[in-house]
């Protein structure tokens, strides 16, 4: 019997990883992408943008040729904005990482990889968002993981 655990699927599957700012996607996908998993964060390098300050939306096209020509082995995706929502058919799995608001606020303060949530605006922004969007985010998602431990 051969242990394959630890290898890359041949297999083509898409999963997108999301969650409010500080519940550990970031580093979710950087230990998936230690284990040789491919990883694109939609926060970074343009797959994103904030359109007339109503809020970040995803490269519609950008997002969908990715999607589409994803051909094998597992990709994961990382991102929280506006419009993730219209391509969850073509994801096999949604996972929402989430922790409680006051271990969310803690990470967002003291993380060094991203300057969202230091001032008291984004902080607040943050409360509103734990309890609008991610009641959306969890009524779309396959599985939630709970990260205050972590």
């Amino acid at each position: 019997m051969t242990n394959t655990s630890n290898s890359i699927s041949k297999k083509k599957e898409i999963i997108l990883v999301t969650g409010m700012s500080g519940t550990d996607k970031s580093t979710a996908l950087d230990d998936l992408a230690h284990r040789g998993h491919r990883i694109i964060d939609t926060d970074y390098e343009g797959w994103s943008e904030n359109v007339d300050g109503s809020g970040w939306f995803l490269h519609e096209n950008r997002i969908n040729e990715l999607l589409t020509e994803h051909s094998e082995g597992t990709l994961f995706i990382s991102g929280c904005v506006s419009n993730q929502g219209k391509f969850y058919q073509m994801y096999d799995a949604v996972v929402l990482l989430s922790a409680l608001l006051e271990v969310i606020l803690e990470r967002v303060a003291f993380r060094k990889t991203n300057n969202y949530g230091k001032t008291v605006e984004q902080r607040e922004e943050i409360i509103q968002y734990v309890a609008s969007v991610e009641p959306l985010l969890r009524a779309g998602a396959t599985v939630e993981i709970d990260q205050e431990a972590a």
